[in-house]
């Protein structure tokens, strides 16, 4: 089953919990979570999946684009998230960081920028419970899917398909009603929309939208 993942970066931050209560269909809420050093870009602390996890039923995942996501990990599981994302640029000891937040009740995932090779996955793919593939550089949305990361998505799905591998392939960055074939029939399966769907005039539309334009990838 492909599942859609909407970010909130993209929402109309003014009415959150209206812009969030558009979206009940999707499957996950992402938080893109931004320090302003590992990427140009300042973002939501724990404090917002805190205060939207109990006005929502989707289960939150908070994808943190940060230096030292040691620290944030605490944070976030704490407020609520079901799911924590660190980026592999950032850290030193992965294995280390994956099993924290396993110990701390969440879904590890690890994500990886477009130019980051899949090697740094080699040892530690078996621990993960989703891969994200970045197919934008990270700290903005809005912006254009890089044509290049789609073999390294299909690479990806073939590598976790042959070794029987329980992990999610996430794709996040430039989704769109032209290329989300592509992506899904290269292997993901979740998807990661956030112009996509909170640009759309119906955003609840969108989602749906979005799941049959993927069933049918």
């Amino acid at each position: 089953m492909i599942e859609v993942a909407p970010s909130i970066l993209n929402a109309d931050l003014l009415h959150l919990e209206a812009e969030v209560q558009k979206i009940q269909e999707a499957d996950w809420l992402h938080f893109d979570v931004m320090d302003g050093h590992f990427v140009p870009n300042m973002t939501f602390g724990p404090m917002f999946v805190s205060a939207i996890k109990d006005i929502t039923r989707l289960p939150i995942e908070a994808h943190l684009m940060v230096e030292q996501p040691e620290t944030f990990i605490p944070w976030y599981a704490k407020a609520g998230s079901k799911r924590i994302i660190i980026q592999v640029e950032t850290c030193k000891h992965l294995h280390r960081l994956v099993q924290m937040i396993k110990e701390l009740g969440c879904e590890a995932g690890v994500a990886l920028n477009p130019a980051t090779p899949l090697e740094v996955l080699d040892y530690i793919l078996p621990d993960l419970d989703l891969v994200l593939i970045m197919t934008v550089n990270p700290g903005y949305g809005g912006q254009k899917l890089i044509p290049e990361t789609i073999p390294k998505v299909r690479r990806l799905a073939e590598t976790i398909k042959a070794n029987g591998f329980g992990c999610k392939l996430e794709v996040d960055g430039g989704v769109n009603w032209e290329n989300v074939h592509t992506l899904v029939e290269a292997g993901a399966n979740v998807l990661v929309a956030g112009t996509l769907i909170y640009k759309d005039p119906d955003p609840a539309a969108a989602v749906k939208r979005l799941k049959h334009c993927a069933a049918l990838g």
